[in-house]
């Protein structure tokens, strides 16, 4: 199977990409595979190699894998100085650490210059047993307002391989967002293309559009089946892009369906919610909105089960917020 990834700009920048990176579940596996093709391609860490599934790359690949240890600015600033070298850097960390803890890195020496520098991060939102200190909601928010970064979260995956080759395929500095998978992936589910700048339509519904993105898209899709049993029908979205956003798919959401509701690991602030509600401001269009995700607090330790349901992100919550648009 071979996955034709568009850049984003009405070409196709190297297809050996989609075609290398099309069969892989793993992300791991992906950026070897796409690596294998282009020696361009080089891998840095902050001694987190196993949790970011760079080993594979490190195995096979050992002299374009650099280890620069706990120390991710720095990292950053060398990912930006071997771009300018000739090189694409996929620099890898936890969200929060390749986000908030070297913001001013990726700003001056990323993002200002538009390099090819690829910032993948591990662990979103509250889906850590970490502590408050590894839990990254507000990385969206922040990459968002950095201009020329892209920013893709993936669905899991069924989506890992076209997005590892579509942020290869932009010209410019991604942020890619990634879940943890446990264990082996799914091997039955299908695999998701992707397109930046587009989203896409998981399943059809006439009452409630829930735009969703990563490991949300799975909850919402089941929230859409609860809320079926009670005659409301969902129209799920899955996000993947939220940089550029799917602005013209956004507009008819709210155009064609009485309520529009945004589901997301992460802080109401900033991030899709907040993308989402601003298409839908500048549209016109007045559909029942809301937001359901961390609601501006801080969390606490705990596992994912008990955080999700403690701070509302179970698909029980998103069912409830639909059914109280709707009252």
């Amino acid at each position: 199977m071979t996955l034709t990834i568009p850049d984003g700009m009405g070409g196709f920048r190297d297809i050996r990409y989609a075609e290398a990176t099309a069969g892989a579940r793993s992300y791991g596996k992906a950026l070897l595979a796409a690596a294998e093709v282009d020696p361009r391609i080089v891998c840095l860490g902050a001694d987190l190699s196993q949790p970011t599934q760079t080993t594979y790359f490190r195995d096979t690949l050992p002299e374009r894998f650099f280890m620069v240890g706990i120390q991710e600015a720095n990292m950053v600033g060398v990912a930006g100085g071997m771009a300018r070298a000739g090189d694409i850097p996929f620099a890898h960390s936890f969200c929060v650490f390749i986000t908030r803890r070297v913001y001013d890195q990726v700003a001056m020496q990323v993002a200002y210059p538009k390099l090819p520098v690829k910032l993948v991060g591990f662990i979103p939102g509250l889906t850590t047993e970490l502590g408050v200190s590894h839990q990254a909601i507000d990385d969206i928010a922040l990459m968002r307002a950095l201009p020329n970064m892209a920013v893709i979260e993936p669905s899991g995956p069924e989506q890992v391989g076209a997005a590892v080759a579509a942020a290869l395929a932009f010209d410019g500095p991604v942020y890619l967002r990634l879940s943890l998978s446990k264990g082996a992936p799914d091997e039955t589910t299908p695999l998701q293309q992707f397109e930046l700048g587009r989203g896409t339509i998981m399943r059809e519904g006439a009452d409630v559009a829930v735009v969703t993105s990563g490991a949300m898209v799975g909850h919402a899709l089941e929230a859409a089946e609860m809320l079926e049993r009670e005659n409301l029908s969902a129209t799920v979205v899955n996000m993947a892009s939220i940089k550029p956003l799917d602005s013209a798919l956004v507009a008819r959401l709210a155009r064609s369906h009485k309520m529009v509701v945004t589901y997301e690991n992460h802080s109401t602030i900033g991030g899709l919610g907040s993308a989402v509600a601003e298409v839908i401001a500048l549209s016109g269009s007045t559909p029942r909105f809301a937001m359901v995700g961390v609601n501006d607090v801080f969390a606490e330790g705990g596992s994912t089960p008990y955080l999700f349901g403690k701070y509302g992100l179970t698909a029980g919550d998103l069912y409830r917020a639909v059914k109280g648009l709707a009252n």
